[in-house]
C-alpha cells in the first residue's frame, strides 16, 4: 500500500503595489498678481471714486438684433467688484497652499471682473461702445497672432525666430507695392508671403547652417529689414506714391447669419478674409502641431533632436523648412498693415508688433491657442488707450500709450507662472 504526500508549500507572498504620488509643481505667482491688482481695485474706489453712471453699449446702430443698454452705477460697482476680486485672491491662495494649481478658469473670472471695474471706473459718466472696443481689439490683435503663429512654430522646431518683426514689415512693405503695381490684391498677398519666406531663410541658413546666435540674427536681420524699407520708402516710395504706395484694400465680407450673433457677430464674422484665414490658420496650426505625423516629428527636432536624428528625421531640414514656414505665415500676417486696411505703407508701420507676439508666445505657452488669446489680451490693451481717450478718460495718456507694454509685462513675468520652452529652443543641433 502506497501513499502519497501533498506538497502543502505556502503560496508565495504578492509583490507589494507601489503607489507613485503625484508631484503638482504650485506657483504663487498667481495669487500675488492677483493681490497687486485687487488692491489697485480696491484704490480706485477709495481714493478715485468718481460719480454718475456708466453705459455699456452692447450693439451698433446697424445690428440686425438691439440689445439694451447696461446701466451701472460707478462707484457701488466698483467697490462690488473690489470685494469681488478679493474673494477670487482668497480662493486662488488657499488653493496654493493646498499645494493646487490655479486652474484657467479662475484667471478668466478674475480678468472680466478687473476688467469690468476698470472700465466702469474710467467710463463712468459716459458711454462706452463695446462693440467697437472688441472690434477693433481684434483687428489691432490680428499681426500679432500671426506673428505668435509663426513664433510658436519656430521655437517649437528648435529654432528663435526673434526676426518676427522684420518678417511681418517685409509682409507689409512687398505686399502695398506689389498690389498697387498690379491692382491684385492675391498677387499682392503672394507676394508678402514669399518676403516673409526669405528673411525666415536668412535666420535658418545663419543659424542652422552656420550656427550663429539665433538672437543676434534675429536682432540683425530686424534692423536691417526697418533700415532697407525706410530706405526704400524715401527714395521710390515718397516721389511715387500714387504709382507705388497706393495699394487697394480687402472688403469686408459678412458671414450670412453668424454676422447677426449678438456681440460676436459684428466683432468676429463681418471681418475681411485676411481675418478669416487667420482662424483657419489657428486651427490648422494646432491640429497640425498636436495631431499630426508632422508636428509629431517638428516637437521631437525642437524637444530632443537627438533622438530624432536617430529615427531618421532630418533634424536641420526639418528646421529650415518649418523656419520658412514660419516665415510665411508671418508675412501673410503683414499683409494686415497695408492692403487689409488699406493704409500706404508708412517707416516702421509695425510698431514692435513682432516683439508683443514674441511675447505672446512665451505667455500662451509655445501653444498656438493660448498665443493666440495672449495676441488678443494685448490687442484689447492697445485698443483700450484709443477707446478711453475718445470718451474723455482721467487715465493720463500716457499712461494708456503703455499699457499694452505694461500687460506684456505682468503677462509674462506675473501671471504665467513657471512654464518651460521646447528643450532644444536655441539650440543649433550639430550631428555627432
Amino acid at each position: 500500500m502506497s501513499t502519497t504526500t501533498e506538497n502543502t508549500a505556502p503560496a508565495p507572498t504578492p509583490a507589494p503595489v507601489v503607489v507613485l504620488a503625484k508631484t503638482v509643481i504650485t506657483s504663487w505667482k498667481a495669487p500675488v498678481a492677483f493681490l497687486v491688482f485687487t488692491l489697485a481695485m480696491f484704490a480706485l474706489a477709495i481714493f478715485g471714486a468718481r460719480p454718475g453712471d456708466t453705459t455699456f453699449r452692447l450693439s451698433s446702430p446697424a445690428d440686425a438684433i438691439q440689445l439694451p443698454e447696461v446701466v451701472v452705477p460707478s462707484a457701488p460697482t466698483v467697490w462690488v467688484v473690489a470685494i469681488l476680486l478679493a474673494v477670487v485672491t482668497i480662493v486662488s491662495a488657499a488653493m496654493v497652499r493646498a499645494q493646487k494649481r490655479v486652474p484657467l478658469w479662475l484667471i478668466v473670472i478674475f480678468a472680466v471682473l478687473f476688467m469690468f471695474g476698470f472700465l466702469t471706473w474710467a467710463a463712468a459718466g459716459s458711454s462706452l461702445p463695446m462693440i467697437g472696443l472688441l472690434f477693433g481689439s481684434l483687428s489691432l490683435a490680428v499681426p500679432l497672432i500671426y506673428g505668435s503663429l509663426a513664433g510658436v512654430i519656430g521655437e517649437r522646431v528648435g529654432v528663435v525666430n526673434i526676426a518676427i518683426e522684420s518678417q511681418l514689415l517685409a509682409g507689409a512693405f512687398t505686399a502695398a507695392v506689389v498690389a498697387s503695381v498690379t491692382g491684385n490684391l492675391w498677387l499682392g498677398v503672394i507676394a508678402a508671403m514669399v518676403a516673409g519666406v526669405l528673411v525666415a531663410m536668412v535666420l535658418a541658413v545663419f543659424a542652422i547652417r552656420y550656427l550663429v546666435d539665433q538672437v543676434i540674427v534675429g536682432v540683425v536681420l530686424n534692423v536691417l529689414v526697418v533700415g532697407l524699407t525706410s530706405f526704400f520708402y524715401s527714395q521710390v516710395l515718397v516721389p511715387n506714391a500714387a504709382v507705388l504706395n497706393a495699394p487697394p484694400r480687402f472688403e469686408r465680407l459678412p458671414i450670412p447669419l453668424l454676422g447677426d450673433i449678438p456681440i460676436i457677430g459684428p466683432v468676429l464674422f463681418k471681418q475681411t478674409i485676411i481675418v478669416y484665414i487667420m482662424y483657419v490658420a489657428v486651427a490648422a496650426v494646432y491640429v497640425g502641431l498636436f495631431h499630426t505625423k508632422w508636428g509629431l516629428r517638428l516637437r521631437a527636432v525642437g524637444e530632443h533632436p537627438q533622438a530624432a536624428d536617430t529615427v531618421g528625421i532630418k533634424v536641420n531640414k526639418t528646421r529650415f523648412w518649418n523656419v520658412a514656414l514660419a516665415g510665411a505665415i508671418a508675412g501673410l500676417g503683414g499683409t494686415f498693415f497695408t492692403i487689409g486696411t488699406g493704409i500706404a505703407f508708412n517707416k516702421e508701420m509695425t510698431a514692435g508688433a513682432g516683439y508683443i507676439a514674441l511675447a505672446a508666445v512665451i505667455f500662451g505657452q509655445w501653444d498656438p491657442i493660448k498665443a493666440t488669446l495672449a495676441a488678443l489680451l494685448f490687442g484689447f490693451a492697445s485698443n483700450l488707450q484709443n477707446t478711453l481717450s475718445v470718451i474723455g478718460s482721467p487715465v493720463p495718456s500716457e499712461f494708456m500709450l503703455m499699457l499694452p507694454y505694461v500687460v506684456t509685462i505682468f503677462a509674462v513675468a506675473g501671471l504665467v507662472g513657471k512654464v518651460r520652452p521646447p528643450a532644444a529652443s536655441g539650440k543649433p543641433y550639430v550631428k555627432s
